[in-house]
């Protein structure tokens, strides 16, 4: 698939520059993937220090993926900050239903407009990008509920092209692995805990060590699947001898390779066969 811009995408990348500059200053929800980076970036080409990017810390969301958006909002020149909460403290999240984005979605854009009222900023926006409509996203409606503005999504950007855009402005995010939150990682029905969350935490952290790009660990009751992009299977299958007893450490009881690979979101409900 081509990731270099074509057609008519320069017109839609000018028409959220302008958008962005007739804003007397925005709030960016900040992952550091590549969606929010781009995001961050043209709102800096626009706003320059009017346009301030926030990381909502939560029990969801891994040490080394807050590192990294750490050092890619330092990497683009944008000021950053942090706002707590605790996902946990939610019944409703904990339950785990299918609606779980939609209450973190809440409570992390509740907690972004306290920290944009405090700093005088009436705008909030996301890097949602249009090929998230395509997948079960109950969060969309929170932000939808709460007026985000969401440029990529509203100027029908997909993510072949947010990369392309990345790429184009010299972002080291451009082709950054998609994330998610860790809970995404746990059955639906199944109790979010800190200590599920935190064991899928360290097991990634193996993946990682070991120089995987995309992968996933899905924790269903203690046994760990582990997902890989379909080109790293082969490699993952070689090494799980060596990876599955520090899976097993993180505090998992068995360890099992998917050979179908990564598949985003496939522990989300399914609306058609």
């Amino acid at each position: 698939m081509s990731i270099e811009p074509e057609g008519d995408l320069w017109a839609r990348r000018a028409a959220i520059h302008g958008e962005l500059g007739r804003l007397e200053a925005v709030v960016i929800a900040f992952s550091g993937g590549v969606d929010s980076s781009l995001v961050a970036a043209m709102a800096v080409q626009a706003l320059g220090e009017r346009a301030i990017a926030v990381t909502a810390v939560s029990e969801t969301l891994g040490g080394r993926e807050l590192e990294d958006a750490k050092r890619i909002a330092t990497e683009i020149g944008i000021r950053h900050e942090l706002v707590s909460f605790s996902e946990l403290a939610d019944a409703r999240f904990v339950r785990n239903d299918a609606s779980r984005c939609f209450f973190c979605q809440s409570m992390r854009f509740d907690q972004l407009q306290q920290l944009a009222d405090q700093l005088g900023c009436a705008v909030l926006a996301s890097g949602t990008n249009w090929d998230d409509t395509q997948d079960h996203r109950p969060g969309l409606k929170a932000m939808a509920d709460r007026r985000v503005y969401q440029p990529l999504l509203e100027h029908r950007i997909t993510k072949n092209e947010v990369r392309a855009l990345a790429r184009e402005a010299g972002l080291s995010a451009w082709d950054k692995p998609a994330k998610a939150c860790l809970s995404s990682r746990i059955p639906h029905g199944t109790a979010v805990t800190e200590r599920r969350l935190r064991r899928i935490e360290r097991a990634e952290d193996v993946l990682d060590d070991f120089g995987f790009r995309q992968f996933r660990v899905r924790d269903h009751d203690g046994l760990a699947r582990i997902e890989v992009g379909t080109d790293e299977v082969g490699r993952l299958v070689e090494l799980v001898d060596d990876i599955a007893p520090l899976v097993r450490a993180a505090g998992f009881r068995d360890v099992e390779v998917d050979r179908a690979g990564y598949r985003s979101g496939s522990l989300n409900p399914r609306t058609s066969p």
